[in-house]
């Protein structure tokens, strides 16, 4: 099929990329001049695993095109784009809702200059009704009267593994009210082998923020249920196994640590409280949820702080900034607070990241902040050194090494990575999130 993306940001090319490599004929609309003179050379701009590969192959057996205007990307050589997808950025407002001014020009671009029947696909996050007002905008622009449907697919990608989520998807939602659109839509995807369900539009776009906003509540709710047992001695790690093994539950993200961070997560929970405000819904679940994860945030400098008394002039290493390992994301990354709640006591900060340190310069949150070439580097001199990000090259770190290169031996394992015994062996005092400081004794 012939089909056209437009926005080459973090879902968009990601879109682009892995429908090329199913065989379709793939046009990247993307405005800014820098990023498609980089797309054009052949590099990607974003650091995700398997990503590169797909992108190239694409681009080499020219299944995968790029252009600036919306108006060229509505045609490629063997004939007229039958799918377009919306994948433009939709950030937050200071009151919280979704900024969806860049999802009205770009429809508008599209309405203007369509010439054949066309899909108009939601890829972006957004809130329920935005279906609405593109067909509304459309309706406006779409001087021609050239038939379309608007349909509704979110998108389900993970960073770190989103080319694995595309193509080997749990499910792929297609909110429509068309048949024609929905028979195009199957027939985009018929080469995944995954369950496609098909609902209205409104129902598809609360699909993708109920899914995030769950996600999110589960990994709030273990965490609180990390400060609880900080309080009386219980072993967190040992709850979230009871927990996960009821099948009800399961283990998946009741993992407890210093909070979520990443575009998704926070933008899409406040949207999805923001559209039920709007919509008289008290739905307080989701204040609540947001509020345990701005707390959790604070760990690292309520620990350092507790710990290490005066604080001025002390040196705390991070090991990790990005919000999660495999990407170089750090949009509400908990790095970015703990950094500056530290930098505003005055301690000195240095840090360690596999692939974030170059987005990490550039950024007022780091100013004054020592960047590390490695992690054993990040440990030497400091009072105190917190796992932020569980990158499994810290996983296996020569914690000797470690406790050696130290001034002092403070080690505040803010994802529960380590093994606390192995760390308490090493000569670490080991801190880790919900955990016993002195586990009690199992014999009899």
């Amino acid at each position: 099929m012939r089909v056209c993306v437009v926005g080459a940001g973090y879902v968009g090319l990601v879109t682009g990329s892995c429908l090329a490599s199913m065989g379709h004929e793939v046009v990247l609309v993307e405005s800014d001049p820098s990023k498609l003179r980089t797309l054009r050379s052949g590099t990607v701009p974003i650091f995700e695993p398997g990503l590169p590969e797909i992108f190239s192959r694409a681009v080499k057996k020219k299944l995968l095109r790029f252009a600036r205007r919306v108006k060229d990307g509505l045609r490629l050589p063997s004939g007229r784009v039958q799918v377009v997808f919306i994948a433009v950025g939709t950030p937050p407002r200071p009151d919280g809702s979704a900024d969806l001014s860049a999802v009205e020009r770009v429809t508008e671009e599209i309405a203007r200059h369509m010439e054949d029947y066309l899909v108009i696909a939601e890829k972006s996050t957004v809130p329920v009704e935005t279906c609405h007002w593109v067909q509304r905008t459309v309706e406006r622009w779409n001087k021609k009267r050239v038939p379309y449907d608007v349909v509704s697919n979110p998108e389900f990608l993970s960073e770190g593994s989103a080319v694995e989520d595309f193509l080997k998807p749990d499910r792929v939602v297609i909110g429509s009210s068309s048949k024609r659109a929905e028979e195009l839509m199957r027939e985009l995807y018929a080469p995944l082998a995954a369950p496609i369900l098909v609902v209205d539009p409104k129902s598809a776009e609360l699909i993708k923020h109920a899914s995030n906003s769950f996600l999110a509540a589960k990994i709030s709710f273990i965490n609180a249920v990390a400060d609880l047992c900080e309080k009386t001695g219980a072993d967190v790690s040992a709850v979230a196994r009871g927990m996960g093994l009821d099948r009800r539950i399961g283990p998946q993200f009741l993992r407890p640590g210093i909070g979520f961070g990443g575009f998704c997560f926070p933008k899409d929970l406040e949207a999805f409280h923001w559209i039920a405000r709007k919509k008289g819904c008290d739905f307080a679940l989701l204040k609540a949820v947001q509020s345990i994860n701005e707390h959790q945030k604070g760990w690292v400098a309520r620990q350092v702080e507790a710990r290490l008394w005066n604080l001025e002039g002390k040196t705390v290493g991070l090991l990790g900034l990005s919000f999660k390992p495999k990407t170089d994301d750090l949009r509400f990354a908990p790095s970015l607070e703990i950094a500056s709640a530290l930098r505003s006591r005055g301690v000195r900060v240095q840090a360690h990241d596999p692939v974030a340190m170059a987005k990490a310069r550039g950024l007022k949150e780091f100013k004054g902040v020592k960047f590390c070439r490695g992690p054993y580097d990040c440990a030497r001199g400091a009072d105190a050194l917190a796992i932020v990000t569980e990158w499994d090259d810290y996983a296996d770190l020569d914690l000797k090494k470690i406790a050696g290169l130290m001034r002092g031996p403070l080690l505040l394992d803010g994802r529960n990575l380590l093994d606390p015994e192995k760390a308490r062996r090493a000569g670490l005092s080991y801190v880790g999130v919900g955990r016993p400081e002195r586990p009690e004794s199992r014999d009899r």
